[in-house]
């Protein structure tokens, strides 16, 4: 499974800084879901879809990341 990063109006995947692409293939793979919500946050990247990447297109999750980074956010903390 690759996580990938997706502009919600154009449907391109994030590549690199300043860099997108319409090949899922070339596309910047996040090591988690958490890192890729963290990667908008700081870069304040909105309208993306968060997408879970699987052999079969027919498997693919795609998310809105907002969505997924209010979730996170309200997640509880661990304690000291």
């Amino acid at each position: 499974m690759r996580i990938l990063l997706q502009q919600r109006d154009t449907g391109l995947y994030y590549k690199d800084t300043d860099s997108w692409t319409s090949d899922s293939s070339e596309a910047a793979d996040f090591v988690s879901s958490t890192a890729a919500l963290e990667f908008c946050a700081s870069n304040k990247l909105a309208g993306v879809h968060l997408v879970l990447k699987f052999d079969g297109e027919k498997y693919d999750i795609v998310l809105p990341a907002g969505a997924a980074q209010a979730q996170a956010d309200n997640r509880p903390r661990a304690s000291a």
